[in-house]
């Protein structure tokens, strides 16, 4: 059984682990669906990409968490003691880390329509740097710094025109993208040197991200050449020097036996060699670099447990595993067709010589986990594991059918804590009025 990842096994009573610990006897612990995470596995990757950022860009190179693949206060404690930077695109994110008591000066303010609460929230905040979208964004940003009588450091998101060729949903550097100023356009230029004449602004460089789940290389060698050419550019006609560039990311996490595995460590090595040949053919001082790992921080080392609660066979078609989770608590599925690795958690290493379609307790035909997945046989009462489920579960969990959220578990050292509590019916109609 390809269990994908090493901080995964199966136990002496041939059970499904995480970190060490009984997936079936979490499940009895804490109940079902559970999200369930590894800090250790979290750590381990934070570490991997300060080291190989360290070692390879400088040590002033600072990769960023993104708070929009999994948001509680627990993980931004996690990021500020491993000396991670942090990037939030709301309200809501930041005063989730405001609460952890996240550093603000190592906080990234993304988003492409922040509101003026979120502007004036973020400054009174004292977030360290804006990452500006658009002309409209600037000048409020420059407005409210004007009025607290600051000036406000940014980056500008610039769009270096990259298909990366992963699913239209998640791709954010093409031309025709609600995110940044286009190169191609000539609209980069033109926000550069409306920054430039903002008395209440500082520009400290660029931004740019062009997707997400890229395995491979060549898209990001291909953006880092762009967006090097542009700095030369913006030197040559402006006369900035380009303090910071932040790379994005988007290097792919393996969610099923096919995907490729990815050395993270391997990949930032590559770039950075990339980056500095380009620096030094366009003649442009090597700016300190951001990074933006997204969901590889987080996705492998969580998982989600369901009870299995019925088996349906329609002969000539198809087998319904039905659990007690689905689209509410993991609505990736319906929303992308992203592909997952279940198993029975209670028997792993029975063979999986079942095609099924996993499917959740929701009325929507379309709240399906995943379909024609390989699966031991299931019986109801079984607990069903879906693997690499740390990043964009919890986060984007709503109450579809009125169901509560399930809890966050933390496994660490063989013991368990609840980092987000499992919400009741009262949670569900505690802001109702009428």
């Amino acid at each position: 059984m390809n269990l994908l990842y090493n901080h995964l096994s199966v136990n002496q009573d041939g059970h499904l682990a995480i970190g060490g610990m009984d997936t079936v006897d979490l499940a009895k612990q804490y109940g079902t669906p559970a999200y369930i995470m590894d800090e250790d596995a979290i750590r381990a990757m934070m570490r991997t990409y300060l080291d190989a950022a360290h070692t390879h860009f400088g040590a002033d190179a600072l990769p960023l968490y993104a708070s929009k693949a999994l948001c509680f206060t627990g993980i931004y404690r996690i990021a500020a003691e491993e000396g991670m930077g942090v990037d939030c695109v709301s309200g809501g994110e930041l005063y989730t880390a405001k609460r952890a008591g996240f550093p603000a000066e190592r906080i990234y303010f993304h988003g492409n329509n922040k509101t003026e609460r979120d502007i004036c929230d973020a400054m009174d905040m004292g977030v360290g740097t804006f990452v500006v979208d658009n002309t409209d964004e600037l000048l409020s940003v420059e407005s409210h710094a004007a009025a607290r009588g600051i000036t406000q450091r940014i980056l500008l998101r610039i769009t270096p025109g990259i298909d990366p060729h992963t699913h239209k949903a998640i791709v954010t550097g093409s031309v025709d993208s609600k995110f940044g100023s286009a190169i191609e356009t000539g609209q980069a230029m033109e926000i550069v040197k409306l920054a430039l004449a903002q008395p209440h602004i500082h520009l400290s460089g660029f931004h740019c991200h062009i997707g997400s789940q890229i395995f491979d290389t060549h898209p990001f060698s291909e953006a880092a050449d762009i967006m090097v050419r542009f700095i030369a550019s913006v030197k040559s006609e402006c006369g900035m020097d380009v303090e910071e560039l932040n790379l994005g990311g988007g290097l792919g996490v393996p969610y099923t036996e096919y995907d490729r595995p990815v050395d993270y460590a391997a990949a930032i090595k590559d770039m950075a060699a990339i980056v500095h040949g380009y620096c030094d053919t366009h003649g442009v001082k090597m700016p300190k670099v951001i990074l933006e790992p997204g969901r590889s921080l987080v996705a492998a080392a969580g998982i989600t447990l369901y009870t299995v609660g019925s088996v349906k066979e329609i002969p000539g078609f198809r087998t319904y595993v039905s659990v007690d989770g689905g689209m509410p608590d993991n609505p990736r599925y319906a929303l992308y067709q992203s592909t997952y690795t279940a198993l029975i958690a209670n028997r792993p290493d029975a063979p999986r010589n079942c095609r099924v379609t996993v499917a959740g307790r929701c009325c929507e035909s379309g709240d399906l986990i995943g379909e024609d997945m390989p699966l031991q046989e299931a019986r109801r009462g079984d607990i069903l594991a879906v693997l690499t489920t740390g990043a964009y579960n919890y986060a984007m969990a709503s109450h579809y059918n009125r169901l509560p959220n399930p809890p966050v578990i933390l496994v660490k050292d063989g013991a368990a804590k609840v980092a987000v509590k499992r919400e009741s019916y009262e949670d569900l109609v505690r802001n109702d009025i009428l």
